[in-house]
């Protein structure tokens, strides 16, 4: 994609109404994430993104006025675009609302969400300049940050201002790509195979039932399965590796947060780094989960293969963007001078 092709100052915000907000926190200590703190967040990337000049804002309609309740009362630059899509109160949606922003000529978003929210955005269009604002219930892949700041640097971006700047700061995420035997799928930080579990299960995992998985990022510094790796062989979102990992019967002992303060003991045989295009197998029965979703059946005599590879959306690193732009020359215009 161009440069030219995104400086057009459209912004789009998907917002995920039900991120933060399922039964996990029942079963753990997760935040429950209120649709008026999500307000909040939204006006503040308005905000961020209105002060930089974004012409455009995208938003997609939803029961709860998340989005529309936040911007009808702000006094923007920026005109505000609401798209109708069929609500299924799915993934679908995310992906849904995805697919009609980019075919308004959206290609920076930012994104509400946890890693499932991320996951149904990115199943839909990879080929974007993200920025990921963490408000749901593992949050690997999106990021705790001042949304006034992502607001901005988004909207330099949708304006095309950081066309020249190093590529470090919009490096593309990592995938992991899934195949069935009846369908494929990605995950964007694991892709985890359990035992005598089942699909649609929402609680979180029972340590004892994880047999193996692939990591695009086993860090010591986060909740869920990547730190049942990261305790061990740390892998990080800028390492052109994953890590997979064996477990159950005689190994190390990792005692890790499966969940926001909720710990279990789990036992790791094996880690092994894993370079892009390698291939490992799943075998059946069992149930595969994507980013903490547990999607997929694998029958007795059935497998299933997951392959890593660095091909998903642009992300914006806010905070590096930020000194960039500082350094640019970007954030401050030289004052008129009295005669």
């Amino acid at each position: 994609m161009s440069a030219e092709s995104i400086a057009n100052g459209k912004l789009a915000l998907c917002v995920n109404p039900m991120s933060g907000r399922d039964v996990r926190r029942l079963a753990a200590r997760a935040t429950n994430m209120t649709h008026e703190a999500k307000r909040d967040i939204v006006a503040r990337v308005a905000a961020g993104a209105d002060a930089v000049g974004v012409t455009d804002i995208y938003i997609a309609r939803e029961p709860f006025r998340i989005a529309e309740g936040a911007l009808e009362l702000m006094q923007l630059q920026a005109n505000v675009h609401i798209i109708d899509i069929p609500l299924t109160n799915t993934a679908q949606d995310t992906a849904q609302a995805m697919q009609r922003f980019k075919a308004a000529g959206c290609h920076t978003v930012v994104s509400l969400g946890g890693d499932g929210t991320n996951r149904a955005l990115v199943s839909a269009d990879s080929d974007i300049d993200l920025v990921p604002i963490s408000t749901g219930t593992n949050n690997v892949f999106p990021a705790l940050m001042e949304p006034t700041l992502g607001g901005m640097v988004a909207g330099l971006n949708a304006l095309g201002k950081t066309a020249n700047m190093p590529e470090e700061l919009r490096a593309r995420a990592k995938v992991l790509h899934l195949q069935t035997p009846t369908q494929t799928d990605i995950g964007l930080i694991d892709v985890v195979l359990l035992r005598n579990d089942h699909v649609g299960n929402m609680l979180p995992f029972d340590a004892d039932r994880l047999d193996s998985m692939l990591l695009t990022r086993a860090e010591p510094n986060s909740v869920g399965m990547s730190p049942i790796g990261g305790f061990i062989a740390p892998v990080y979102a800028e390492d052109d590796c994953g890590l997979w990992v064996q477990m159950g019967g005689q190994g190390q002992q990792v005692r890790a947060p499966l969940s926001p303060g909720h710990f279990r003991d789990v036992f790791v045989r094996q880690t092994q780094r894993t370079a892009f295009d390698e291939t490992h197998t799943f075998y059946g029965p069992g149930v595969i989960a994507l980013d903490g979703d547990r999607d997929h059946s694998l029958q007795a005599g059935e497998q299933a293969s997951v392959t890593l590879r660095r091909d998903g959306p642009r992300i914006l690193d806010v905070e590096g963007i930020m000194r960039w732009a500082v350094g640019a020359g970007m954030m401050a215009s030289a004052a008129n001078a009295d005669p």
